[in-house]
C-alpha cells in the first residue's frame, strides 16, 4: 500500500499543510475554559462531544508534529476532562450535561449543559468522546502531577458510564434517551459506527455489557454483505461509518467470528467500501457536475439545503446536512462532495484518497480551502443564487460552497493521515486495557492482540 514517504515532495507537502490546519481548527475552536469543542465553526453556536474526542485525540497528534507543545496539551486536556468529570450528571430537562456517565450530543458552549431539549443523552457521542478521553489515559504516560491526573481523570469518566442503563432492549444499545420522552426507539445494530459503542461497552472494569450485545450488533450483517460497484464488502453507504470506529481501533489483522467467516479483517472491508465510492462518482449515475476519478465522496456532510430546482435537465433535490452515501443498503447523493468523505479514508486506500485531495484542491482549492483546510462540503451543481441556504454561499463559476468546518468530520481527517503517516493514535491505543479488553470479549483474534 502507498506509504507516505514514497509520495512527491510537492505531494508530502500538501498532506503535511492539510494536516496541520485541519489539527489548528481544534486548537482555535475549543473553549480556553472548558475544552468544549464547537460542533462547527466559525461561527458555533453549541458544543458537540464527539468532536471533543476528536480534539482531544488531535491534541497528541499536534504534539508529535510539533505544532504545539506537550505541556500545552497537557493543559488543554486536563481542562476538558476536568469539565466533563465535573459536569452535571442528573435526569432532569435542563440542567445537566450528562446522566448516568453518558453526555447529551450537544452542550451549551458557555453553560456545559444540555443545548436544547431536543437534544438526546447519546450512546454513540458518548463513545466518540470517549475515543479521546481514553486515548488521554493512555498516551499521557509520565510520571508528573499532571500527567497522573489526566489518567485519573479519564478513568473515572469512562468508569462512570453504565452501559447497561442504555440496554432497554438488552442485549442491543440503544441510541440514546431524553427526560421527557425516556429511550429513543431504536438500537445499534447492523455494521455501522456502532461498532465502537459495542468495544467499550464491552471493556467496561464497572458497568459491562454481555459478549451476545457483540453478536446481537452483528445478527444483521447479512442484509448487507455484497457487491456494489465493483467490491464485495459489508456495505454502509457514508464513508464516516466506516472512519470512525477505526479512528482509534487497528482492525488490521484481527478479525471476530464474522470477519473470520468472510475472509477479511474491518480494514479490508474498508478499504474496499473507499474503491467503490471512487468507482460510483466515475461511473455518476445522477450526472451530477465535476465526479470522476479524482472527485468523490459521499458521507455525512452539510448540504446547501432543502431546495427543489428545476432546469433543462429537470428537477434536481438538494439537502442540507444529511448522510449521503452510496452502498448496497441505501444511495443518497445530491451532488453534494464532502472532502472528509476521501481525507477520513487515507488510511485505507492512500493510492486513490491523495490524488483526490490533491485535485480538489488545486480545482477548487480558492473556494474550498482556507485557514482550516477543507471546508465541509460544495456542490458543483447548485448554482440557484436566489435560494435560502443553510450555510455557504453560491460562488460563482464553481457552485456551492460551504462556509464552515464540522468537528465530526475535520476529526477523521487530521487523525487519519497521522494513522496512514505513522499508525501514531492506532499504537497509543493499542495500549489502553479497555480497548484490548472490549475487543477479546467481542471475540476479535490474531495480529497485534497477540503480539502487543
Amino acid at each position: 500500500m502507498l506509504g507516505y514517504a514514497a509520495l512527491p515532495a510537492d505531494q508530502r507537502a500538501m498532506v503535511d499543510d492539510l494536516e496541520k490546519r485541519t489539527f489548528e481548527w481544534f486548537w482555535h475552536s475549543a473553549d480556553p475554559k472548558t475544552g468544549l469543542v464547537p460542533d462547527s465553526y466559525p461561527g458555533h453556536a453549541f458544543s458537540s462531544i464527539a468532536a471533543v474526542g476528536f480534539g482531544l485525540t488531535a491534541y497528541g497528534v499536534g504534539v508529535e508534529r510539533g505544532y504545539i507543545t506537550r505541556q500545552q496539551a497537557v493543559q488543554r486536556t486536563l481542562v476538558t476532562l476536568r469539565f466533563f468529570k465535573n459536569a452535571p450528571q442528573n435526569d432532569s430537562e435542563d440542567e445537566a450535561s450528562g446522566y448516568r456517565g453518558f453526555y447529551y450530543h450537544f452542550l451549551d458552549m458557555k453553560t456545559g449543559k444540555r443545548a436544547r431539549r431536543y437534544v438526546e443523552l447519546s450512546s454513540v457521542d458518548t463513545t466518540l468522546l470517549l475515543g479521546g478521553v481514553l486515548f488521554a489515559e493512555s498516551y499521557y504516560d509520565r510520571d508528573t502531577p499532571q500527567e497522573k491526573e489526566i489518567r485519573r481523570l479519564a478513568d473515572a469518566i469512562y468508569r462512570n458510564v453504565d452501559w447497561p442503563f442504555m440496554q432497554p432492549r438488552a442485549p442491543l444499545i440503544s441510541m440514546g434517551w431524553t427526560p421527557g420522552g425516556k429511550f429513543i426507539p431504536a438500537d445499534w445494530k447492523g455494521y455501522n459506527e456502532g461498532m465502537l459503542v459495542y468495544i467499550l461497552a464491552l471493556g467496561s472494569p464497572t458497568h459491562p455489557v454481555q459478549p451476545d450485545a457483540w453478536k446481537a450488533w452483528l445478527a444483521t450483517n447479512h442484509l448487507r454483505w455484497g457487491s456494489f460497484e465493483g467490491q464485495t464488502f459489508l456495505n454502509f453507504a457514508p464513508l464516516f461509518g466506516h472512519q470512525y470506529s477505526e479512528t482509534w481501533v487497528d482492525f488490521r489483522g484481527i478479525r471476530d467470528a464474522w470477519s473470520r467467516q468472510h475472509g477479511l479483517d474491518y480494514f479490508e472491508n474498508s478499504r474496499r467500501a473507499t474503491l467503490s465510492q471512487r468507482s460510483y462518482a466515475i461511473a455518476n449515475p445522477g450526472h451530477w457536475t465535476g465526479y470522476g476519478k479524482n472527485v468523490w465522496g459521499l458521507t455525512a456532510s452539510n448540504g446547501p439545503g432543502n431546495v427543489v430546482v428545476r432546469g433543462n435537465d429537470g428537477t434536481r433535490r438538494f439537502y442540507g446536512y444529511i448522510a449521503r452515501g452510496a452502498g448496497l443498503d441505501y444511495i443518497t447523493d445530491d451532488g453534494t462532495i464532502a472532502p472528509t468523505a476521501a481525507g477520513g479514508s487515507i488510511a485505507f486506500a492512500p493510492e486513490i484518497v491523495v490524488p483526490a485531495l490533491e485535485t480538489m484542491k488545486r480545482r477548487y482549492g480558492s473556494a474550498i480551502y482556507n485557514q482550516y483546510g477543507f471546508v465541509d462540503a460544495f456542490n458543483l451543481s447548485f448554482h440557484d443564487t436566489t435560494a435560502h441556504l443553510r450555510t455557504g454561499s453560491v460562488v460563482p463559476g464553481v457552485g456551492w460552497v460551504d462556509s464552515v468546518q464540522l468537528g465530526i468530520d475535520q476529526g477523521p481527517i487530521v487523525l487519519m493521515i497521522e494513522n496512514w503517516r505513522s499508525g501514531f493514535v492506532w499504537k497509543v491505543m493499542r495500549k489502553n486495557p479497555y480497548i484490548r479488553k472490549g475487543l477479546l470479549r467481542a471475540g476479535f483474534t490474531g495480529g497485534w492482540l497477540e503480539r502487543d
